[in-house]
């Protein structure tokens, strides 16, 4: 194996270090020089350049990765299929994998299992919907980012859905302990194949183990396609029923058994963690204390739906108001002679008691306010309605009728159903007194309107109509269908049915008798996707231009599906980058400090503090929220009180709208942050991290004199990293803002 270490790929891409090793490829973290970033490169091993197979599946991951884009699958920057070196550059990340993960822990919790598992199967999902069938689903090929965020890749033996159909017969491919036993006996295989080894993570998650290990590798097989596994209770009496029988009916041997999508995988999951006590009826599950018959029709068993428990109130009934008592009228004082004092002392006592009177009434009001509007109430907790349907979950359910719901429908969004909640404030599990108002974010609803008739139409006519009445379009042509060529045979969605204004229609046509397939387009600069157009007798127009991290000109979407034949002639419309990434908005929102004073506020996103963002806030203990704008990826915010910080969040501008995550609000205290008059600050610890993490750290925390101090090291892992920071670092230590800080940071030198 040739190591490459220091070398650079096509001028472009500098090798530092090796991070991981793999049956046909080793993966080595570079830089790339052009985009100024750090990426993982793939490398095939050098003594599979000659071996077709091997070949094959590593075009195959690229192939299979380059279509997908979601924020839990590894992206693919760029290929390259020379003879005597092929690669993939890949997104780096940096992180473990769920294997290390659970050797570390042991087992995991129920409610990190459903977290990470959640993040897995939308993952697989969208591969699944772009035609991608993974096929290697295991705990080594997931990375688990520091902040909880789950990455799927590898796609090695990944194959296309609508391309190969089954493996050769006795081929398995796949890890044996994660393997599908239609896999294990080299039968065709479709995305239910997944659906098992998602099982067998969710397994291995919940109890610490696989559910079969043996031997060898055929023992395990053997396993796979025999025996059944012991149940997770079994090992571990307190991992909840629903959540078992959610990892029994993902592994069950018949694929017609199991989940028959990931989507529906995940509502049992939803379902479940809304109501951890749940049981589902599934025929094939022993239950020890059934709560209802078991019906052996599978097909018309439906899934239970529990409504969400109702959130615990308390409060106490309002009181009656005492009314207001008449004060008795105070006597005239009379000039009286000094022994007769102590009898016009008593003279006062009216009069204090009317004064108490009122008070009494006064303070009977004000708790009388005070119980109606719920100030003395138990405080309750914000249910989590993220990913809930509002309309078919919350608005009708008795369970959220005392709460004070009030719904913002004012983004358009692609990435989120109608109705579906993608934010909420305050934030789940927050607590509020029984009167707060809780305010649920739900993408704008889409107009819909009736898909027109244009079966029999030649499709130029057909896409006049289509695109007239507010719809997209793609064309699919079909060979041998019997009708005119060129002519729509019939449109998905049919005509005369509903969808959503801005939709696709897709236009089945007729083919003429010469047609060739669609080459895959999408990923490739303008000029390669031209060429590879023109190779087969097609040609391409651009039809618009789009907001894109990718770079300029690269090809985001065309109108015709790959492999689907067209005639000869045919131009694809094609939609390419501008190379402006997507920009959108996140909602933040937070809870202040009850002090009853004023505080500075800076709010920094990254290292860039935002000044228009910053204000003098008075610290009440109400909600504050403000919206920030961004087109990046995990991207940090900061928000400070005093020069603390006591708000963080990532937030991903990917989406849209963008999605807040990972919230944590941190103790403030009074008068405890930077000292104005003296100009000094707490002063933070960056040993250990990047130098270009401890600049930001530093100037975020307002220290700018900044000196580095190289130190040489033979070891790749550790460049870059600080070593040592003078002064050093104190705990609750602080500086004057104008300290000299020296920075000791290894440098890597072979």
């Amino acid at each position: 194996m040739d190591n490459y270490c220091g070398k650079r790929l096509d001028g472009r891409y500098e090798i530092r270090e090796i991070i991981g090793v793999g049956g046909m490829a080793v993966v080595y973290k570079a830089y790339d020089n052009i985009d100024d970033r750090i990426v993982a490169v793939k490398i095939l091993k050098d003594e599979y350049l000659t071996n077709a197979d091997f070949r094959r599946r590593f075009k195959n991951e690229s192939k299979a990765i380059a279509v997908l884009s979601h924020p839990n699958i590894v992206k693919v920057y760029d290929v390259s299929f020379g003879d005597r070196l092929q690669y993939i550059v890949m997104e780096y990340i940096e992180g473990i994998t769920l294997k290390e993960y659970i050797g570390q822990q042991g087992q995991l919790s129920w409610k990190e299992t459903v977290y990470f598992l959640t993040q897995i199967l939308r993952a697989l999902q969208h591969a699944h919907d772009k035609g991608i069938i993974h096929r290697d689903v295991k705990p080594q090929n997931i990375l688990l980012l520091e902040n909880g965020t789950i990455k799927v890749t590898d796609f090695g033996i990944a194959r296309m859905a609508h391309s190969e159909t089954s493996t050769a017969a006795g081929s398995a491919v796949g890890s044996v302990h994660y393997i599908s036993p239609e896999q294990a006996k080299g039968e065709p295989t479709d995305n239910k194949a997944d659906i098992y080894s998602v099982g067998v993570v969710l397994y291995e998650m919940l109890t610490g183990k696989v559910p079969f290990d043996g031997d060898t590798a055929v023992s395990v097989a053997l396993m796979q396609l025999q025996k059944e596994p012991r149940r997770p209770r079994e090992i571990d009496p307190k991992i909840p029923i629903g959540l078992e029988q959610i990892t029994m009916r993902a592994m069950q041997k018949r694929p017609r058994d199991r989940y028959q999508s990931a989507s529906e995988m995940l509502m049992d999951l939803d379902a479940f963690r809304r109501n951890p006590q749940i049981r589902f009826n599934y025929n094939y599950f022993v239950d020890e204390q059934p709560t209802r018959n078991v019906q052996t029709n599978r097909a018309q068993q439906p899934r239970a739906q529990q409504p969400r428990p109702a959130q615990p109130r308390t409060g106490q009934p309002r009181p009656q108001q005492r009314p207001p008592q008449p004060q008795p009228r105070p006597r005239p004082v009379r000039e009286e002679p000094q022994e007769d004092e102590e009898d016009s002392s008593g003279s006062a006592l009216p009069i204090i008691g009317g004064i108490i009177g009122g008070m009494l009434v006064l303070a009977a009001i004000i708790i009388g306010f005070c119980f109606a509007t719920g100030v003395f109430a138990e405080k309750i907790e914000v249910p989590d309605f993220t990913g809930m349907n509002y309309y078919e979950e919350i608005r009708n359910n008795s369970a959220y009728a005392d709460l004070h719901i009030r719904i913002n429908d004012s983004v358009e969004s692609d990435t989120y159903k109608e109705g579906e909640v993608y934010d909420q404030s305050p934030s789940p599990h927050v607590k509020i007194r029984p009167k707060e108002e809780i305010t649920l974010y739900i993408p704008k609803s889409r107009e819909n309107i009736e898909v027109p008739d244009v079966y029999t139409y030649t499709f130029t006519d057909a896409i006049t109509l289509i695109e007239g009445a507010g719809f997209k379009y793609q064309m699919e042509y079909e060979k041998d269908s019997g009708a005119p060529e060129k002519t729509v045979i019939r449109t998905d969605p049919e005509r005369y049915t509903w969808a959503a204004k801005g939709s696709t229609v897709i236009l089945h046509v007729a083919a003429a008798s010469d047609t060739v397939a669609v080459p895959k387009l999408v990923g490739y600069d303008l000029q390669t996707a031209r060429e590879l157009a023109q190779s087969v007798g097609l040609d391409i127009e651009v039809t618009e231009e789009e907001n894109s991290s990718e770079n300029k000109d690269v090809v985001l979407r065309m109108n015709y599906r790959e492999e689907s034949q067209v005639p000869k002639g045919t131009v694809i419309g094609v939609v390419v980058s501008n190379g402006k990434p997507t920009e959108s908005t996140a909602k933040v929102s937070f809870r202040l400090p009850n002090t009853d004073d004023d505080a500075p506020m800076k709010v920094y996103l990254g290292s860039e503090l935002l000044s228009d963002k910053s204000k003098t806030l008075h610290l009440d203990g109400s909600t504050y929220e403000f919206e920030v704008t961004g087109n990046e990826e995990g991207k940090k915010l900061t928000v400070k009180l005093s020069d603390q910080t006591y708000y963080e969040c990532l937030i991903d501008f990917t989406q849209t709208p963008a999605k807040v995550t990972s919230e944590k609000t941190l103790e403030y205290v009074p008068g405890g942050g930077v000292d104005v008059i003296s100009g000094r600050g707490p002063y933070p610890s960056v040993e250990g991290v990047t130098y270009d993490e401890a600049c930001d750290m530093l100037h975020a925390a307002g220290f700018n004199n900044i000196k580095r101090n190289d130190i040489a090291t033979d070891d790749p892992g550790k460049a870059e990293m600080v070593t040592q920071q003078m002064p050093p670092y104190k705990i609750l230590g602080r500086q004057n803002f104008s300290t000299e800080i020296v920075l000791s940071v290894y440098t890597y030198e072979e």
